[in-house]
């Protein structure tokens, strides 16, 4: 992914007003980040961990998704993750839900995927970061494939988010 501004995130997000972007939490460390083994840029903020914000370069155009995390009782089990295939015990996946574009949205119609909370799949793909032992399976594809495999999931949930 080629390095972000503070201005291009703002001005990408397809789900949220002007204002909703103008006061949202944008990282700070936006320069020391490794764009190199990211796919989208995914944050969560810290005065608010139930929000989180995620943007992707499709097709040479940038779209961002203002995110929610549903509250969820603590789970022992393993959950996966819908975009990178990691899977995760306790609350390392979670449901976020995004408020559609447009009129839609403004009427309360919202979508969910089930996706790493932390929602760094670029990292998880390239070994970058673990989960824990089992997070990972050996597939037969090459990592551009999963790349491939996991853009597409998050193209099709921001086609969701923009019906």
């Amino acid at each position: 992914m080629k390095p972000l501004t503070e201005h291009d995130i703002r001005a990408s997000f397809v789900n949220s007003t002007k204002g909703e972007a103008k006061r949202m939490h944008v990282p700070k460390d936006l320069g020391d980040r490794r764009w190199d083994d990211l796919d989208f840029l995914g944050w969560t903020d810290p005065a608010a961990p139930d929000r989180s914000y995620l943007v992707i370069d499709v097709e040479g155009r940038l779209a961002g998704i203002a995110l929610r995390r549903a509250a969820q009782a603590g789970r022992a089990r393993k959950t996966m993750c819908s975009w990178c295939l990691t899977t995760h015990s306790g609350d390392g996946v979670s449901l976020m839900t995004a408020r559609k574009a447009g009129k839609s949205g403004q009427l309360g119609n919202s979508v969910g995927v089930y996706v790493c909370a932390d929602l760094q799949c670029s990292l998880y793909l390239r070994g970058k970061k673990n989960a824990g032992p089992g997070s990972r399976f050996h597939e037969s594809i090459t990592l551009d494939e999963q790349v491939e495999r996991m853009v597409s999931g998050i193209s099709a949930f921001l086609h969701r988010v923009n019906s």
